[in-house]
């Protein structure tokens, strides 16, 4: 049942990905940037309305009042495809991800990045990479958009973490903003390898924010220290089991 559904799911998914993006959305390619980013924005509600037909989830959003107000740092841990989805939506002003080149390949999906604006890194380019993305960032900050990174690089499955990449370091130093910690638990939900039969509630919580001038090594820690063990309180909490 759970191997069904899952295929049902991403069928759909597809489907509505192709529809809004290459059919309802095609004429946002020759408007402005704002055209591209209401057509992301109806196809994650979307999304969203896919995965509790199909899926039985829903989501909590926990802590919004802590977010620091106007353009900042989002740096959120990473286990699902829905946490980019999630912050089309909660943003008021279209967030700006960063995200591996790869992505921009992906059709419909890729192009819809390039046209919002989105900030594309080579992970193996090493500094001059890190370089062309905080120049990026720092045009897209001055546009009045805040910056989302996921500070692992990838995807994590729940309960795993690997070290903070100092590429948020970097963006958290020459941007000089309140950074918004964010922990999640949707993995438990919809991992890499498609839904996992879990039904629930995805909870997604905004911590502690933390102020700009820190070192690289006092922020790392500190980031760290407020996202794991909250993404492990979230896993932790009462979810009812696969059908």
């Amino acid at each position: 049942m759970t191997a069904f559904k899952s295929a049902v799911f991403s069928g759909c998914l597809a489907l509505w990905t192709v529809f809004i993006g290459g059919i309802i959305g095609f004429p946002a390619f020759f408007l402005q940037r704002r055209a591209a980013f209401v057509i992301q924005r109806w196809w994650g509600r979307g999304v969203l309305v896919l995965l509790r037909v199909f899926a039985g989830v829903r989501f909590e959003i926990i802590g919004r009042e802590k977010r620091p107000p106007g353009n900042i740092l989002i740096a959120s841990k990473h286990q699902s495809m829905w946490d980019t989805v999630i912050f089309l939506l909660l943003e008021e002003t279209p967030p700006a991800f960063v995200l591996k080149k790869e992505l921009i390949k992906i059709p419909v999906y890729g192009w819809y990045c390039l046209k919002a604006g989105m900030l594309p890194i080579d992970r193996d380019g090493g500094a001059l990479a890190l370089r062309a993305l905080q120049r990026l960032a720092k045009q897209r900050f001055a546009e009045g958009r805040s910056i989302v990174i996921f500070p692992e690089g990838t995807r994590m499955k729940p309960g795993e973490h690997q070290p903070y990449q100092s590429g948020v370091a970097g963006l958290y130093k020459i941007l000089n903003v309140p950074v918004a910690p964010v922990a999640l638990n949707s993995g438990l939900f919809w991992p890499k390898a498609g839904l996992t039969g879990r039904r629930g509630v995805i909870r997604l919580e905004y911590l502690d924010p933390i102020p700009p001038g820190l070192d690289k090594r006092a922020f790392l820690d500190l980031l760290e220290a407020r996202i794991e063990p909250a993404t492990r309180r979230l896993e932790a909490m009462e979810a009812a089991p696969p059908l």
